[in-house]
């Protein structure tokens, strides 16, 4: 792995993850979740959320700057050799859930404002495009890393023009009483309100998740301890301003009346198009979709970038099939953990957006947001002579924080999607059970007398 990813590299890395085709396709699901425009408290709800995770994020990346990310921290804050092996495996297992589903929200995404430019896309016709857009990503990224690095910052570029032409747009025809216009008892506080504003934080943290897409790549990061968590707290903070402008910006030109609930209106698949056209009519508005195009295509491309690393470390260290510990033999990839994943996520295209976002985030919340809460604790009381080139502000406050905001979201999910990640983690458990076993490892070690 060499050491290419400076400062910028890795805040476009983590910016074009974490807007790409987010922001564009999730403002009616986040308007339906609580019937009109409060529902971006969700947005500021998760971005607490976020900002405090981020440090937990940062101080783990600084300290334990290595391909893999949560893999690692995991297994270094439980206990290599006893507990940590657990947590390791349930995070590929989780992983291997939840990574696919989130670089196909992307594909999904890309197919939905596709149907702005395609008229009357059939789902067969969906399918193909989410397969060919699929293929495309992994051989853009079957090269070595300094290629992948210029093609990172090419496709932020891309995406930072999109949004700023979002934002000066909207910013010159912003309506204040369509952008304000809160339906009666909106803000009524109520176990109804508390669910929907569950509902609505969920839809922010996905639009956020993105932001420590850099710790996955951690062995090919200069000087980590600096880059690191300065990428992850300047991305953050960037697009936190970028979607409450961009939201503003569609809002304030199209009536979220126009597009809530989204499951009843077709148009809200493509909302931002119909913004350009209400604008300057469809011929600049199909120009505006193909450059969403390419930043939805952006995000997946950081996606795969990133994720691709994980069951390469966790192989490497023994967690995995050694196969995936392969790297490619004259440009160091890991192009066998490349290929399964995006494969993977061409599959997991082919599922509603809602669901995919909600499962995600549910698969995740357990072992890897909190569990990493938990890591940085311990990490802190077992291994106090551990470098850390930047260690958390206010600690433990954000860590609290944000374990309560994980909780809330958690407890506010659906409870068929509740019962899928608890199922998923059960079953990982089981499994981890049986390979244990098997392998006279901990837990079963002791019991077997074996070293």
């Amino acid at each position: 792995m060499i050491r290419r990813f400076g400062l910028l590299h890795a805040t476009a890395l983590n910016m074009t993850n974490m807007i790409g085709i987010g922001p564009f396709i999730t403002i009616p699901l986040l308007m339906s979740a609580l019937g009109g425009p409060q529902a971006m408290l969700g947005w500021l709800v998760a971005l607490v959320i976020v900002l405090c995770d981020g440090m937990v994020w940062s101080e783990l990346g600084a300290a334990l700057p290595g391909s893999g990310g949560s893999f690692g921290y995991l297994r270094q804050g439980y206990g290599a050799q006893r507990v940590g092996r657990l947590m390791g495996f349930l995070f590929v297992w989780q992983f291997v859930l939840s990574g696919p589903l989130e670089i196909a929200s992307g594909y999904i995404g890309f197919s939905q404002y596709l149907g702005y430019i395609w008229k009357g896309i059939t789902a067969r016709q969906t399918m193909f495009v989410i397969t060919i857009i699929g293929l495309a990503n992994l051989a853009l990224l079957y090269r070595r890393i300094t290629s992948i690095a210029t093609i990172t910052v090419a496709l932020w570029i891309g995406t930072i023009v999109t949004v700023i032409v979002v934002v000066a747009t909207g910013a010159r025809h912003f309506d204040p009483r369509g952008a304000f216009d809160f339906p009666p008892g909106g803000f009524n506080l109520s176990l109804g309100f508390l669910l929907g504003l569950g509902a609505a934080s969920r839809i922010g943290v996905y639009d956020y998740l993105g932001y420590y897409d850099v710790c996955y790549i951690g062995d090919e990061v200069e000087n980590p301890g600096r880059v690191i968590p300065r990428s992850i707290l300047i991305s953050t903070v960037a697009v936190a301003l970028i979607y409450v402008a961009i939201n503003l910006s569609i809002i304030g030109v199209v009536p979220w009346r126009d597009f809530v609930p989204a499951a009843s209106h077709p148009q809200s698949n493509f909302v931002v198009s119909i913004f350009m056209e209400r604008i300057y009519g469809p011929g600049v508005a199909t120009v505006f979709t193909a450059m969403i195009l390419w930043t939805a295509f952006g995000s997946v491309f950081a996606l795969l970038l990133g994720y691709s690393r994980v069951p390469y470390a966790a192989a490497k260290d023994g967690y995995f099939f050694k196969v995936f510990a392969r790297l490619h033999p004259s440009q160091g990839f890991p192009y066998v953990s490349l290929i399964v994943l995006g494969i993977l996520s061409i599959f997991a295209g082919f599922v509603s957006l809602g669901l995919v976002i909600d499962a995600l985030i549910t698969t995740r919340i357990l072992v890897q947001f909190i569990g990493q809460i938990g890591a940085v604790t311990l990490l802190r009381r077992r291994a106090p002579e551990l470098p850390r080139p930047y260690r958390m502000w206010l600690y433990p406050l954000p860590s609290l924080v944000a374990l309560v905001g994980w909780v809330f979201i958690f407890a506010t999910t659906p409870p068929t999607v509740v019962a899928f990640g608890l199922g998923a983690l059960l079953l990982g458990a089981a499994c981890f059970g049986v390979w244990s076993w098997k392998q006279r490892t901990w837990p079963f070690e002791a019991r077997h007398g074996i070293a």
